[in-house]
């Protein structure tokens, strides 16, 4: 699969709150959707390696959203999988120390333009369970290495000629779409014909699924 690591421009300016912060670098600890805006629900404009820095601008006061900038332009990324050097330690950035000096930032105000807005049709609550969060090393200068065990290999072209052909309404959930995390029981996941994982798409993104435990082992991009 080809990595995509240039972020498209989000399009709007970042509200920050309070005084001035430094800005942080941090770390994907896996291969990470970046969005236009602060949930799920918004499209994805693209994609940080596992290991690739950016600079963190802030995070918004409630909830794991942040807005980092690279070379490519700026967006949004969910927390529990970037990590970074908060007090002298390499740690997740949701896991930060209460002290840690991160800016806080307001939403962009967009109203619903930008979001994907889901239909009635498959649409339900709930929340993505963990996944990932990679190897941390060292301590002061650490890096983040993704952790990528148990992603399974590039499927073949007829699987994502009959995913393509067959698409499925998304399924919002809280979190990110990253290998390894596991759906709730609720979400009903689809046969391939002669495959040995099911389909659903999840965030607008159809990812492929280990029966049995949920667990996401591909994302299609």
């Amino acid at each position: 699969m080809k990595k995509l690591v240039t972020l498209a421009a989000a399009g709007t300016m970042l509200a920050f709150g309070g005084a001035a912060f430094a800005q942080t670098s941090v770390q994907a600890t896996t291969e990470l959707n970046v969005r236009a805006g602060p949930g799920s629900n918004y499209p994805v404009v693209g994609v940080l390696a596992a290991g690739q820095s950016a600079t963190l601008q802030g995070c918004l006061k409630s909830g794991k959203w942040c807005s980092i900038a690279e070379a490519g332009g700026q967006g949004w990324v969910y927390s529990d999988y970037l990590a970074g050097d908060f007090g002298g330690e390499t740690v997740v950035l949701s896991q930060r120390p209460a002290n840690a000096e991160v800016a806080i930032v307001e939403a962009p105000d967009t109203g619903s333009a930008g979001a994907i807005v889901g239909g009635a049709t498959g649409a339900i609550g709930g929340a993505i369970i963990g996944g990932p969060v990679g190897a941390l090393v060292g301590g002061v200068g650490g890096a983040a290495i993704g952790g990528t065990a148990g992603e399974a290999a590039e499927p073949p072209d007829r699987v994502r000629t009959y995913v393509t052909s067959n698409r499925l309404d998304p399924v919002y959930l809280d979190g990110e779409v990253v290998v390894g995390a596991r759906l709730p029981e609720t979400v009903t996941v689809r046969e391939i014909p002669d495959y040995d994982y099911r389909y659903v798409n999840v965030n607008g993104q159809e990812v492929l699924v280990e029966p049995g435990t949920n667990r996401i082992v591909y994302v299609m991009r």
